[in-house]
Parts: structure tokens; C-alpha cells; sequence
């Protein structure tokens, strides 16, 4: 399958895709400063580079080269406590002009930054800042009370209102920085160099440390073109919180290294607030998970009301697009929704392109974004399997100049063999080239000699009306090896009763096949759900697995 580049905007504000694929291959990034790239060389004629709507209503703009001279101001305050390039710094605030400036200084300096989302406990950030060894935590007065139970915290800086809230020892953000000079010289540093410290979500164990390198900026901002659509007169709204990999990436590097304004909304997100801050911004692009896409289309009219001709295109990411998503924004809006895949450890490598030519196949995940080589391997033999077989959806790295995972730091990384990286969800190839997404490996459900996907029962579900959100699981069951178990939010107005039960598994029957419906369905009133919004299947298979070991102790003692 080949893709067709359109022809997009501001070259002289791009990289040039050529010559820096060629640049990724023979390793040449020599000298590379993210500060640089995303915001001093953008800084002429009064850009803007951050609009910030704050949780009261307030509002405020701030131009590349106000945080130019500001972060040059947190670069002089990083050096005079002693940080370094290569030292880690780690910011626990809100979405904001505060983030902002800390992310740049800290890219000034040459040292990493690290995400601290807001929504953790002192347990997860302390596993986090002892990794990563982090110098400095930047906070705000809200979130300061987690670090008191941090053990071997290190200094922190607060954001307060005036003084206000500062604990003892604390230095006051704004005071501090407003103290010092607002010329300091990027530090320069190889593409090879890290500019980011993140970990993964740990939905399997302890969250996995990673670095970023300087070289990543190169397929976030490609990914920002191709695959989002990005234009110079778009209003673009990334929902994703940037204490996550796709809300940092795609959020903030992407749309800053090409020079275009970030929207930041700060405060609790409800479908009120998504309408009016995408009603006031105009905003035309748009990206984040399936979850707020299902709130979306539960407001139905509402939001068809207001969004009818005023949305150019929309991305997903994080967990994938059900059809039905898809086809309501078609017909309600009509305007393409597109699915993308990637992973914190790799950026987003399959897509459905907004901005490059090729099939649209309902239901797949998308085609290799360019600079990767996306195969289906068959994991033992390290074969490329053909059409219809499924497999680990893999990047074949040596052919995927784009592509920069290293490897988790301080840690074994079993997920690399031979040439490919192994991302552990199940994929299979289509006959038009593009891939569709099966499930995580340990998702996917054997029943009866069968082997089901819970996206596909979990899609058929969200298509009844009755049905918000769905998880699929395979319960153990001794007659079948497993049965598949649904756990279904219902929209309000509707009974978990048995009769609906029945009516949801004969409608997923006749959607599906006779082996794929959910044979026991649970009405639950939330369900587990990572701090960034991904169901966590794994947390409702394990309590399945307990219950089913706990009935057969039962049975044994019984006898």
C-alpha cells in the first residue's frame, strides 16, 4: 500500500520528512535542543503558543516568545540549584502556563522532563521520582499535600496564589523566576539524548520507566501532519491530559514544534464544558479517547446541535474506535472520525491518516505511519504471517527509521526479538494492507475452540441503545475452557434486568456469530478504568479467575 502525502502548510516551520528519515537512519542528529525546536524558533511576529482556559471561566494567552524568555528564566533558576543536562525534572500540575514554562525551561537547560499526573497518590509518585531519580518536583499549591508522604522527595518548587500555601522550605515559582534573567543559551544535545522520562501505565505491574529521545520530535510532528490533519488555521484541542504520553506528545510537542497554539483547559471535564470551550475556540480538530467520544454520543442532539458544521476531522487514540462510534459521527456530523494506534513506549504507528490517501477500512486500526514497517509475526517463529492470520502486531525496526524505543531504563526488555519489537496485542492483516486490531494478547478469549476478540463483542454491544460503555472478558469455565462474560454500563433510563440481558446477548448474537455473544452479562455501576480513561479488562478477568478458584475450593471441600 503506498501512501500519498497532501500537500500541507509552513514548510520553513517543518521538519523537511526526506532528509531527516535520512538524518534517523544514519544517526546524524548532532545537535538538537527541544526548547529550540518548539518554541525560540517559532518566536517571531508575536506567535501565539498557548491558550489557556482556566477552571473558573478566565482565560489567557501567551506568545512563543513570552515562553521563550520565561523558560530561559526556569533554565538560569534549574542551574542555579545545580541541575544538568541529562538530570530529570519532574512536574506535578495542572494543565497550565506553569507546565508549559517548566516542560521548556527544562528542555532549555538539556535536562528530561517528567510527568507527574495529577490524579496520583504519594505511593505512585514516590515509585516514579525514586526511579527516575528526579532533582526537582515543580507543584502547585493543590497537589503539594501528596509530596509530604513521599519518602527521599526531592526539592520542591510550588506554584501558589501570592505565597499562599507554600510549605516550608518550598520556593515560590513565578517570584523566583521573575527574579532572574531571561537570556539563557539552549543547551544543545544529540537526537540520541533523552528529553522525556515517562512509564507506563503499569496496568500489568509496576509502572515501567522510559526515555524519550531528542529524535522523537520528528514522527510526533509527522504524526501531527499525516495523521491528525494538522493546519496553520485549524483550532486544535487535544482532550488528553499531558501528565499521559499522548496528551505530552500530541498535545504539546507536536502542535509547539510546528509552531501552532496549544489549547489547554484546565479543571473537571464534563460534556458541558467540552461544548462550551469547543464553542468559544471554534474548534474544528479535534483528538482523544473513545470514552469521550461514547459521552459525546450519549448527549446525542446536543452535541449534533452544535457540531453539525463545525468539526473538520477527529482522532482517536488510547483504546480502539468501535464502528458504531465511527458511524455516528457520520451520519450525526458527518465528519470522519479516525482510529490511531501507538503505544507510550512508541508514539502512534498505525494509523488512519487524515492527511494521506488510502482506503478507509471500517474497522481497522490503520496503515504504518510513514518511517515505520508494521508486519503481523507469528512470536515464535519471527514470521511475517500473510492475511486473515492473527498474530503480534510488531514494527520490524530495522526497516522503521522513524521508530526510537531503546528500551525500558534499568530494566530487561523482553519485547525486542531478533529485528522486530513486539507490542504484544494481537493484530491480523488486511488484503488492502492495513491492520485491524484484535486485542491484548491476554485479552483475547479461547471459548469452545474458538478465539474471540472482546472489541468485537464489546462493539456490537455499544451499538444497542441501551448499552454506554461495555468490557468483555473470558470467565473460566470448565466445559468450554472459557465463557465470554460482558460488564455493561446502561444509558439512564434502562434496568439491568434479566430480560435485557437476554435481549443484549441475542442482539450480539445475530450481530456476531453463535460462539462470540457474552453468555452472562453483569450490569456494574462504573467500571475499572485507568487515571487516563482505558478500561482495565485485566482487573474484571482477574476477580473472574478468583471467583471461579474460590467455587471449585468450595466444590473440593464440599466432597
Amino acid at each position: 500500500m503506498t501512501l500519498v502525502k497532501r500537500d500541507y502548510f509552513q514548510a520553513s516551520k517543518t521538519f523537511d520528512f526526506e532528509s531527516t528519515v535520512s538524518n534517523a537512519i544514519s544517526g546524524t542528529f548532532a545537535a538538537m535542543n527541544a526548547c529550540y525546536e518548539c518554541c525560540d524558533r517559532h518566536a517571531a511576529d508575536g506567535a501565539i503558543a498557548l491558550i489557556q482556559e482556566n477552571a473558573d471561566g478566565s482565560s489567557s494567552r501567551h506568545s512563543y516568545a513570552e515562553l521563550r524568555d520565561q523558560a530561559a528564566q526556569f533554565a538560569n533558576y534549574l542551574s542555579g540549584k545545580g541541575v544538568q543536562a541529562g538530570d530529570i525534572v519532574a512536574g506535578l500540575l495542572p494543565r497550565g502556563h506553569a507546565l508549559v514554562v517548566t516542560i521548556l525551561g527544562t528542555w532549555r537547560i538539556g535536562a528530561v522532563y517528567q510527568p507527574l499526573f495529577t490524579a496520583f497518590g504519594p505511593k505512585a509518585i514516590e515509585h516514579r521520582v525514586q526511579t527516575s531519580g528526579a532533582k526537582l518536583i515543580v507543584s502547585d499549591v493543590a497537589n503539594r499535600s501528596k509530596l509530604i508522604d513521599v519518602q527521599h522527595c526531592p526539592p520542591v518548587m510550588t506554584v501558589s496564589d501570592a505565597g499562599a500555601g507554600l510549605e516550608a522550605g518550598d520556593c515560590d515559582f513565578w517570584p523566583a523566576l521573575n527574579a532572574l534573567s531571561t537570556e539563557f543559551a539552549p543547551v544543545m544535545r544529540s537526537g540520541d539524548d533523552p528529553f522525556l522520562m515517562m512509564f507506563t501505565s503499569g496496568t500489568t505491574g509496576l509502572a515501567k520507566p522510559l526515555e524519550v529521545p531528542l529524535r522523537a520530535i520528528v514522527a510526533f510532528q509527522r504524526y501531527m501532519i499525516d495523521a491528525v490533519g494538522l493546519r496553520a488555521d485549524d483550532s486544535f484541542w487535544n482532550v488528553a491530559d499531558p501528565g499521559w504520553a499522548y496528551g505530552l506528545y500530541f498535545g504539546i510537542t507536536g502542535p509547539m514544534s510546528m509552531g501552532l497554539p496549544v489549547l489547554s483547559v484546565d479543571g473537571l471535564f464534563n460534556l458541558d464544558r467540552c461544548l462550551d470551550v469547543a464553542k468559544k475556540y471554534n474548534v474544528n480538530n479535534l483528538a482523544g479517547a473513545p470514552t469521550v467520544f461514547r459521552m459525546l454520543i450519549a448527549a446525542g442532539g446536543k452535541v449534533a446541535d452544535q457540531w453539525k458544521e463545525q468539526l473538520r476531522v477527529v482522532s482517536s487514540a488510547g483504546e480502539p474506535l468501535n464502528p458504531e462510534v465511527i458511524r455516528w459521527f457520520k451520519e450525526h456530523l458527518d465528519v470522519s472520525i479516525n482510529d490511531h494506534y501507538g503505544q507510550t513506549e512508541m508514539g502512534m504507528v498505525l494509523c488512519n491518516h487524515h492527511n494521506l490517501e488510502h482506503p478507509m477500512h471500517m474497522g481497522a486500526a490503520g496503515y504504518a505511519s510513514p518511517g515505520h514497517r508494521v508486519v503481523v509475526l507469528d512470536e515464535e517463529e519471527l514470521k511475517e504471517l500473510p492475511v486473515g492470520v492473527p498474530g503480534i502486531l510488531s514494527v520490524d525496526v530495522e526497516h522503521s527509521p522513524m521508530f526510537w524505543f531503546n528500551g525500558y531504563k534499568g530494566i530487561e526488555t523482553t519485547s525486542f526479538k531478533g529485528r522486530y519489537y513486539l507490542t504484544g496485542d494481537t493484530a491480523e492483516l488486511n488484503s488492502d494492507g492495513s491492520i485491524s486490531f484484535v486485542g491484548r494478547s491476554d485479552d483475547v478469549i479461547s471459548t469452545s475452540g474458538y478465539r474471540v476478540g472482546p472489541f468485537d463483542v464489546e462493539s456490537a454491544l455499544l451499538e444497542h441503545p441501551a448499552v454506554v460503555e461495555a468490557a468483555v472478558v473470558g470467565k473460566p469455565d470448565e466445559q468450554r475452557n472459557e465463557i465470554i462474560k460482558a460488564f455493561v454500563i446502561l444509558q439512564d433510563g434502562y434496568e439491568g434486568t434479566p430480560e435485557l440481558a437476554e435481549e443484549l446477548r441475542i442482539h450480539v448474537r445475530n450481530r456476531l456469530a453463535a460462539h462470540a455473544y457474552p453468555r452472562e452479562i453483569e450490569f456494574p455501576d462504573e467500571l475499572p478504568k485507568t487515571p487516563s480513561g482505558k478500561v482495565q479488562r485485566f482487573i474484571l478477568r482477574i476477580n473472574e479467575i478468583n471467583k471461579y478458584n474460590e467455587q471449585k475450593q468450595a466444590q473440593q471441600a464440599a466432597c
